[in-house]
């Protein structure tokens, strides 16, 4: 079969010949792949700077994809083996049937992207119907999944932040009712959220960037003395660096609650939950065209030419298989 094939460590999969998967037990069944997504999971574990990152080369990259059964049903599931690969092994029974109307690309990408909003929203900021939602870095591909889940999930207002001005515009068409630039200066991004507190105080944040923008935020809904709203501040990701600077009184004088989401963060029924109803919830959302993702698709045969090739942070690479 032909396959995305890694053969040292920290370079970049090259499109070759690699023996069919074989099946070593009851338990394994062979889907032939459609489509898989490139997350910067599959870039770190072939790096090799991954804790999973693979030690026996060569071997088939890729984490999870779409692919059909023997029987042509179309599942996405995570992979025994790599998933960038015209054929791989997945355990039996444990693939999740998607609706026939999907778009194969927008459900190989869906899941990753579920895993870093959903989780957020649902079990660790526990939202609910009428909550006011901050994105803070919602112009990547999981902050424009965060903000369509949020509305689905029946926040009343969904306020979203970042750099990038045309991707913030974008985020109005996609549910957020209103943006923040952090491209402003420090005192007029600080003004800015003030004045969203006062109007409309905000219950959540989903935070991708960490960082100074959190610094900037925490001084805006810092208490003056007296009864502060209550927040919850959940953090999903740290581009703009792991550290922030929390001064002891910000957190005495507000009602804040600081979160992190992650695999690490859920309790086993909650992951249960995780894979059994959200992430098929959402595959029938983006199957009725109420959930949208962006992708770029590349065909198996140019794998090596777009593994490092700059994609757009709206946009998920997608390679297409069969």
């Amino acid at each position: 079969m032909k396959a995305a094939v890694l053969t040292q460590l920290g370079t970049v999969p090259v499109y070759a010949e690699f023996a069919d998967p074989q099946p070593k037990n009851e338990n394994e069944i062979v889907i032939d792949v459609k489509a898989a997504s490139v997350k910067n999971l599959d870039k770190l574990r072939a790096s090799g700077k991954h804790y999973a990152s693979y030690t026996e080369l060569p071997t088939v990259v890729g984490f999870d994809g779409v692919g059909t059964l023997a029987d042509g049903t179309l599942v996405y599931a995570q992979g025994i083996t790599g998933m960038l690969a015209e054929k791989a092994l997945i355990s039996k029974g444990k693939y999740l049937v998607l609706p026939p109307n999907i778009d194969v690309a927008t459900a190989a990408a869906l899941p990753n992207a579920v895993i870093g909003s959903a989780m957020a929203l649902v079990f660790r900021a526990k939202i609910r119907q009428g909550a006011v939602v901050l994105i803070n870095g919602a112009t990547g591909v999981t902050g424009q999944v965060a903000v369509q889940l949020a509305k689905h999930y029946g926040a009343s207002k969904v306020i979203a932040t970042g750099r990038n001005a045309d991707s913030l515009e974008k985020l109005l068409s996609l549910g957020a009712d209103e943006i923040v630039s952090l491209q402003n200066e420090d005192t007029v991004i600080v003004e800015k959220l003030k004045a969203i507190q006062q109007q409309n105080p905000i219950d959540i944040v989903i935070d991708y960037i960490w960082g100074h923008s959190v610094e900037l935020l925490l001084q805006a809904l810092k208490g003056k003395g007296g009864y502060t709203h209550p927040v919850k501040i959940v953090t999903v990701g740290s581009i703009s660096g792991e550290e922030i600077v929390l001064r002891s009184d910000v957190l005495r004088s507000t009602a804040i609650e600081i979160l992190g989401s992650g695999i690490g963060s859920l309790s086993e029924n909650e992951m249960k939950l995780f894979i059994e109803e959200v992430v098929p919830e959402t595959f029938e959302l983006a199957a009725n065209g109420k959930l949208t993702i962006e992708t770029v698709v590349a065909p198996l045969s140019e794998v090596n030419d777009y593994w490092n090739k700059p994609i757009d942070a709206g946009k998920r690479l997608v390679i297409g298989v069969g």
